[in-house]
């Protein structure tokens, strides 16, 4: 069970982490176990993947009950005896987001690090009572780990910190629009956000537009100051400017922690979240996963845990394919297996990062492209460049074409 916040304030912890979903709580602990080991090689992106560690490699555990991947990070990271990285959890509504970050946060714990799970939404006066029992903390922090630059509770936390040293992990491919709006000197946007709301929303742009400078500033700090930002990324991106190191996610702590999978014979889509956010229509969606289990066998289906539960019906009754709908990011489940010897996805973040998870195991990762012929006509100007760019950096994968759909009905 998730343990609520403590009723007095802890004491202020020199890392401060804060996460909104499941992929950024594990990109946290992959960055807490980067930071255990050698230091990594400053914009190490582009080497190939590395080779697959022997299953022994994280060691045996010692007295404490601690492997070693945990009592390193605590001596590496400088927190003091007996204290890890003290992780905030901002959990969304949604209950898969919610499980998962729960099962996530145990194995937070067994790596020595804290956990605190503080409910930001969900009421009117959340956001304000959570920003009001974290202040204390976010000033006191030395560093201050990021998993969603996007995230406007976030933003609004930024404006409290006064550490120097500033750690974003990835949240997906959304790595690859913050970096690029941040080498342009942009406004940070999602990519697949589109302007709405008339006047209301208008007037509450203007009115947030402080604390979105605000983030802006400190993501783009001046070199030779003595703030410092660094991503932590397993997507093809670069430093745009010198007080920026981008610095390689690999997944090594997965890799030491699960695994290697037990294969299957058959092949395995991977879904995504475009339906649901507005950008791919949900006929010529389903039309195209049921092509692909068509054309590769496809057995499995591994549920996004955005996707709705009547589009997963209709998926269902459509292809006939076993929707799974994973307790924990796809990295690890994939890594723990079985999993099929190969991998099928549309561009998403996945197509990045198994090829890591799963390097030295045999499974091919394959992405198939979007037609722009999928896109809704509420999908925003960048979808298109944004999701071909997403697929022609990923690297180590199969690319597969678009699969012919009908017109949405």
């Amino acid at each position: 069970m998730t343990r609520s916040a403590p009723a007095h304030p802890p004491a202020p912890a020199r890392t401060l982490a804060f996460v909104e979903s499941p992929v950024q709580l594990l990109n946290v602990l992959e960055w807490a176990h980067a930071r255990s080991g050698p230091a990594s090689e400053p914009g190490r992106l582009l080497d190939g993947v590395p080779r697959q560690p022997s299953r022994s490699a994280a060691g045996p555990p010692g007295p404490d009950g601690e492997g070693p991947p945990a009592r390193a990070a605590k001596q590496r990271l400088g927190e003091g005896e007996g204290t890890g990285v003290r992780i905030v959890v901002l959990p969304p509504t949604d209950p898969m987001s919610r499980g998962q970050l729960r099962r996530m946060a145990g194995l937070a714990r067994d790596e020595g690090h804290e956990v605190r799970w503080q409910e930001a939404r969900g009421g009117r006066f959340a956001p304000v009572k959570a920003l009001a029992a974290l202040a204390r903390e976010v000033r006191a922090a030395r560093r201050v780990v990021i998993g969603d630059p996007f995230s406007r509770y976030v933003q609004l936390l930024l404006t409290l910190v006064r550490a120097e040293e500033l750690v974003v992990v990835d949240d997906g491919t959304a790595t690859m629009e913050f970096v690029a709006q941040t080498s342009r000197g942009e406004r940070l946007v999602r990519w697949h956000r589109v302007g709405g709301g008339g006047l209301p929303g208008r007037l509450r742009e203007l009115a947030y537009a402080p604390v979105s400078a605000n983030a802006r500033r400190r993501f783009t700090p001046r070199p030779g100051g003595s703030r410092h930002v660094e991503v932590f990324t397993s997507m093809p991106v670069s430093a745009p400017h010198a007080a920026m190191t981008v610095r390689l996610n690999d997944f090594a702590w997965t890799r030491a922690r699960f695994g290697p999978p037990r294969l299957t014979k058959g092949t395995d889509l991977v879904g995504t979240s475009l339906v649901e956010t507005g950008v791919v229509d949900p006929d010529r969606y389903r039309e195209a996963v049921r092509a692909l289990a068509l054309e590769h066998g496809a057995t499995r289906y591994f549920a996004h845990r955005r996707e709705s539960p009547e589009k997963l019906r209709a998926l269902s009754e459509a292809t006939g394919l076993e929707i799974v709908r994973p307790d924990l990011p796809l990295e690890l489940i994939a890594r723990r297996g079985p999993v099929g010897r190969t991998i099928v996805s549309f561009p998403s973040t996945v197509v990045h990062t198994l090829p890591y998870a799963l390097t030295g195991t045999g499974v091919t990762v394959a992405v198939c492209d979007v037609d722009p012929l999928w896109l809704t006509q509420s999908a925003s100007a960048r979808a298109r460049g944004f999701l071909a760019g997403v697929t022609d950096t990923a690297r180590d994968v199969h690319r597969l074409p678009a699969q012919a759909a009908p017109a949405g009905r």
